[in-house]
């Protein structure tokens, strides 16, 4: 009798290896992308940032303290600050930001001149970058330069002991259209090669499914 029961079990383990086998040959197979090539002290800063709601901005204005702030974008994507009501920061870097209050305060003062410094990054949607599924923490991480596939691991917290790490697939848009690329996490992460780390762009959606077993 136990024989037969060690049979039965052995015939399971055998077909659910089989099965699974079987259903990653038949999945879906994606585009791999380049290898992230190592940042050198070199490299020149990345795309300038947008801002977006709940980013906290430092409006200076130069020879008017009365008139300088420090503000939180509204979910709405507005700002108000002294005698300007309502003006549209997302969308617009800090620098173009700076010129529309020039422009608004020009009303009031002579030749304004301001300047206006970001801090609690957020980003507008298009720039962050998100992780869904087995991590540890899924969030959406506002987008740095020359971020890569490593970097959004670790500010995710890691992979669960339940994620299937080598079927993780990143979403990007390009022109327009939804691509979607497969990435080998368990080999950057477990096994350490560094030939599975890929550069990652702002919008991109990185999804790690459940293992089957």
């Amino acid at each position: 009798m136990k024989t037969r029961v060690r049979e039965l079990l052995g015939i399971r383990v055998i077909a659910a290896v089989a099965l699974a086998a079987l259903l990653a040959a038949c999945g879906p197979s994606f585009d791999e992308l380049p290898t992230a090539q190592f940042v050198t002290a070199e490299e020149g800063p990345g795309p300038d940032y947008i801002i977006g709601p709940n980013d906290g901005l430092s409006i200076f204005v130069w020879r008017n303290p009365e008139l300088s702030t420090t503000v939180t974008v509204r979910p709405d994507g507005r700002i108000t600050v002294p005698l300007i009501e309502d003006l549209p920061a997302t969308g617009r870097t800090p620098t173009q930001l700076a010129r529309d209050v020039e422009e608004q305060l020009k009303v009031y003062i002579q030749d304004p001149i301001v300047s206006i410094m970001v801090s609690g990054f957020s980003g507008p949607f298009a720039q962050q970058v998100r992780v869904v599924g087995e991590a540890d923490d899924p969030k959406a991480i506002p987008y740095r330069a020359n971020m890569t596939l490593l970097d959004l691991v670790i500010a995710s917290g890691g992979l669960t002991e339940f994620a299937a790490g080598n079927r993780a697939v990143l979403v990007r848009y390009i022109d327009g259209k939804q691509q979607q690329f497969g990435v080998r996490l368990d080999d950057l992460i477990k096994d350490g090669d560094v030939s599975a780390n890929v550069r990652v762009l702002p919008g991109d959606v990185l999804i790690i499914p459940e293992s089957w077993f």
